[in-house]
């Protein structure tokens, strides 16, 4: 499993060595975007509106933008010298909660925690005084030059951290359009309403749960593979840069030879 950070946590004197580790992860089913007369891929530039000219990427630098076109730039030193004032800190628990405390709004990602190579038994005792006491403990942590407010918590045998919002990240509940005020709700209809939640109530099994959209899509794309409904492009750009001359040389070279005789792929009126 992929190490995303390295560090260390403390509660008290009890220093822990750990690595973070993605917990979850995205089934999305990327689709890519083609040009709908040759089926090429597409491909986006960064060009700058000033001058019109595609812009490299050495030439780009970061800034905040504080009143409309007014900026303030933040050279790549500064940021670094940032980072790693604060990425070399441990990640202390501050604070000791209980998780029904925290309201669901504010958990954003999760991170499986392992001990590194030392830091076994330090872990164990974490994970345990985390058991016994019934909490969770709150604590900072800076990831990818961002610090981040979280939580550690038990997750069957494994320490997890929970990255969760700070509260002027929650936007207000007053600034929904719309909520209705308080209204008389006639008892028979909530009796009813109670009784369907009754019916309906039954222990949480995330494995019940799938994604129905995400398999009907990968469905439709074996379908079309095998039906041989695959559309292909003959067209690749050939590199613009001079340094790059032994692909140049070897397109060329390719380009000369016969093609084998293969089957042309049908193109579909539809895209996935």
């Amino acid at each position: 499993m992929h190490t995303v950070w390295k560090g260390s946590i403390s509660f008290g004197l009890v220093n822990i060595p750990v690595k973070l580790h993605t917990a979850t992860e995205n089934k999305d089913i990327k689709l890519r975007q083609l040009h709908k007369e040759c089926h090429t891929p597409i491909s986006y530039k960064k060009v700058c509106e000033g001058c019109n000219q595609e812009v490299k990427e050495e030439d780009i630098v970061k800034a905040y933008e504080y009143a409309k076109n007014k900026f303030v730039v933040l050279d790549e030193e500064e940021l670094e010298n940032l980072r790693k004032e604060n990425e070399e800190k441990a990640v202390e628990i501050i604070d000791f909660v209980k998780l029904q405390e925290i309201d669901p709004i504010y958990f954003e990602r999760t991170y499986f925690l392992s001990p590194d190579t030392t830091g076994g038994k330090a872990y164990t005792l974490l994970r345990k005084t985390l058991e016994e006491s019934g909490k969770i403990g709150v604590a900072k942590i800076t990831i990818r030059s961002k610090e981040q407010l979280a939580i550690v918590r038990v997750y069957q045998d494994a320490l997890v951290m929970e990255i969760i919002h700070f509260p002027d990240e929650v936007r207000s509940v007053s600034d929904v359009p719309n909520i209705p005020s308080e209204q008389a709700v006639v008892q028979k209809e909530l009796d009813t309403a109670l009784m369907l939640v009754e019916q309906l109530t039954t222990e949480f099994d995330p494995e019940k749960y799938t994604d129905e959209y995400r398999t009907a899509l990968m469905e439709l794309i074996e379908e079309k593979k095998a039906t041989n409904t695959i559309s292909t492009s003959d067209k690749r750009p050939l590199p613009d840069n001079v340094t790059d001359l032994m692909s140049a040389l070897q397109a060329s070279l390719d380009k000369t030879k016969k093609p084998s005789p293969r089957k042309r792929a049908t193109k579909t009126k539809k895209n996935a």
